[in-house]
């Protein structure tokens, strides 16, 4: 495993929509265990999206509390219910605002070894899920803040 540098608010590659995987194989492994790495490697960070480290990959990494997630084109599937958040971001360093985020989602995805999965958060969890999948689509929290946090 190694370390990857987490790119800032003003990189470009954060804005890039991120391409499909086709193939699940030991490089996206060693992807996604990077990544996992480099998330818990900094404070706050409860997930990462492979833009984040530089990669134009649909791959992401979750762990609020209760152990790793590891996502291979993950994408949203229902929604339900509606919650204010407040969110930061590991791009966005110091930079804390309020948005409206869906209560409860089902994501569909790969998980590291190609199977499918379907997986339901609610919460913080279900926040974390539509941060992280929006980094694949080049959408960042600021794009939806309705009031930021000193």
């Amino acid at each position: 495993m190694a370390l990857r540098q987490i790119r800032l608010y003003d990189d470009e590659i954060l804005r890039k929509k991120s391409k499909e995987v086709k193939v699940v194989d030991d490089k996206i492994r060693q992807i996604l265990d990077d990544m996992a790495e480099t998330m818990y490697n900094t404070e706050n960070g409860g997930g990462l999206a492979a833009p984040q480290v530089g990669i134009l990959k649909r791959l992401v990494v979750i762990d609020m509390g209760k152990g790793i997630i590891k996502l291979v084109n993950p994408k949203i599937i229902a929604e339900e219910g509606n919650q204010e958040v407040i969110e930061g971001c590991l791009s966005i360093p110091n930079k804390w605002g309020k948005l409206e985020r869906p209560a409860k989602v089902t994501v569909q995805a790969l998980n590291e070894n190609g199977e499918e999965i379907i997986i339901t958060g609610t919460g913080d969890l279900a926040k974390c899920f539509c941060h992280e999948i929006d980094h694949l689509e080049g959408i960042l929290f600021t794009d939806f803040v309705t009031e930021y946090i000193e």
